[in-house]
């Protein structure tokens, strides 16, 4: 069972990092704000405002920055201010040995989905959910919530509407997932994680409808499909079309997969690169229902 980190409580400190694109002060006014609302000391790690190219410094910049908030005992979570992409060029040369004897929240998606299934992989829970950036996001006021309760320890569940290729059912097991470029990217390599027993989530944005085939066939064939206990699709944002059109919507070519086991599905999930994305917490367990009605999901204790 992943462990857990100690929840946040008021005047604990919090970093922010960038381990994958740049990001100016300016742009973390707004979350920096936010954070002090909810009475939590904030510390900005070197790669904020750091350049290299797309990147928030060079590799080594960004390794040595967040290795040193891994490393520091004062410093109870890690938020990671974006994503973009530069994340799993230094996931291997982090060091999560000192983590491990005292873990800490560390919250993310999109390109931070390297660090989730990283951090499962190693037996840690982690969160999915808003990122700085994106706290002052119209829209976002109940996300950004989710992801405070979800800090301090708070009791959190989430709903989503009746969709028309739902597959009704009830399942348990921890949550496991993120973009689902991303998992492809982390396949067979020391980050990728087991699904089997598991309820999976994916979302994802800008991607080509043949790459999310693609990218759907290669979770089929290598397994990561036929043993998981519940699927979760959330927003699949801006999806792109080449001149002859692939003849499937995002939700409908992941169906043609999902249909071939017996495990329930619930699409339309809030979730991913919109204003709705709420805070999941990856390794927790948890209770996934879709009904006629609409979907549910809760974590759940452990059994006995």
């Amino acid at each position: 069972m992943p462990t857990t980190p100690p929840a946040l409580h008021p005047h604990d400190r919090v970093a922010i990092v960038c381990p994958a694109r740049k990001v100016s002060h300016d742009e973390l006014a707004a979350a920096i704000a936010v954070l002090q609302s909810w009475n939590l000391e904030v510390v900005l790690g070197e790669t904020v405002a750091a350049e290299h190219h797309q990147f928030a410094g060079s590799d080594e910049v960004r390794i040595r920055d967040f290795q040193r908030q891994l490393d520091d005992p004062s410093i109870r979570a890690i938020l990671c201010a974006r994503g973009g992409y530069g994340t799993p060029r230094i996931i291997d040369h982090l060091d999560f040995s000192r983590f491990a004897e005292q873990p800490k929240w560390i919250a993310g998606f999109s390109d931070i989905t390297t660090l989730n299934c990283h951090l499962l992989a190693l037996g840690h829970e982690s969160i999915h959910g808003v990122m700085p950036l994106l706290f002052n996001q119209p829209g976002g006021e109940l996300a950004l919530e989710s992801l405070r309760r979800a800090l301090f320890g708070e009791p959190v569940s989430y709903a989503a509407p009746a969709h028309a290729l739902n597959r009704l059912g009830t399942a348990e097991g921890e949550l496991i997932g993120g973009n689902l470029s991303l998992l492809q990217t982390l396949s067979g390599t020391p980050s990728d994680c087991s699904t089997a027993g598991r309820i999976l989530f994916l979302e994802d944005i800008d991607e080509y409808l043949y790459n999310v085939d693609r990218m759907m066939v290669h979770l089929d064939r290598s397994g990561k499909l036929r043993d998981l206990a519940g699927l979760v699709v959330g927003h699949f944002t801006n999806p792109q079309d080449n001149a002859i059109p692939f003849g499937q919507t995002s939700y409908e070519i992941i169906d043609t997969y999902a249909r071939k086991y017996q495990f329930p599905v619930a699409y339309n999930f809030p979730v991913g690169h919109e204003p709705e994305n709420m805070a999941l917490i990856c390794g927790r367990r948890a209770r996934l229902v879709v009904t006629e009605a609409g979907t549910r999901l809760e974590y759940v204790a452990e059994s006995a």
